[in-house]
């Protein structure tokens, strides 16, 4: 298939769907607030790829001709009746590759994201901007640094329906220093979360004792103690 719900994804779905993809409808189908979405599959990818000569070049090579090549036609129709049947909204365009969140490497930030994508023509080149993000230099010397092997490596598309946020982070279950459990780790900025997982602003940073609900750490003002209590139970 080349376009999947989020909602028929589960943990066995890697392959398919990413490591990003795969997780998001763990998540849905566990009941936490995920938005709603679709993903574009690594076989949709693997034709692109085909059909640009991207398959066995080199990173740059590879790079400039997927994102210089339009969408293969059954693609570009399959994604097209995808975001019309989501209410055609503003949306996040996010690469899932099969080598992320694994184990011993997030790989967080390496490939692209848009945000704010609206209309079907600019749905269609901001896929081509993830699908050509798996072979820039930054995810490239990610992959050789951690010796994740490019061999069969290959790229979903997740497109989901935009959150207008007034604050955005990343919730640690367990604290990332020490290990600890019922220890909740959570980060903030104001807006929107690619300013943090990009680096570009040093997040407010606050630690929760998940059993008890008690604010241990808190080193700024965006969230308030109870909503970072309802994030700690989130993650408890």
């Amino acid at each position: 298939m080349l376009v999947r719900s989020l909602d028929e994804l589960t943990a066995t779905d890697l392959p398919d769907a990413g490591g990003k993809g795969a997780n998001l409808g763990e998540l849905r189908r566990a009941g936490f607030p995920v938005p709603d979405g679709f993903v574009i599959t690594t076989a949709a990818y693997a034709l692109a790829a085909e059909a640009s000569g991207a398959t066995g070049e080199t990173p740059a090579s590879a790079r400039v001709r997927l994102a210089g090549s339009p969408v293969p036609a059954g693609i570009a129709d399959a994604v097209r009746e995808a975001y019309r049947a989501l209410g055609a909204p503003h949306v996040a365009v996010r690469s899932s590759a099969t080598a992320e969140d694994l184990p011993d490497a997030s790989f967080a930030g390496q490939q692209d994201t848009v945000l704010g994508v609206a209309g079907t023509d600019a749905v269609l080149d901001a896929v081509r901007r993830c699908w050509a993000s798996l072979w820039n230099d930054r995810a490239v010397a990610y992959r050789q640094t951690h010796e994740v092997s490019a061999r069969g490596l290959r790229l979903a598309v997740v497109v989901q329906r935009m959150v207008e946020a007034q604050s955005a982070g990343v919730l640690f279950t367990a604290d990332p220093i020490t290990g600890r459990r019922r220890r909740a780790a959570i980060e903030a900025v104001r807006g929107l979360g690619e300013q943090l997982v990009s680096g570009a602003v040093n997040p407010d940073h606050y630690t929760v004792n998940t059993r008890s609900g008690a604010v241990l750490e808190r080193r700024g003002d965006i969230l308030s103690d109870a909503q970072l209590r309802e994030l700690a139970a989130l993650g408890a």
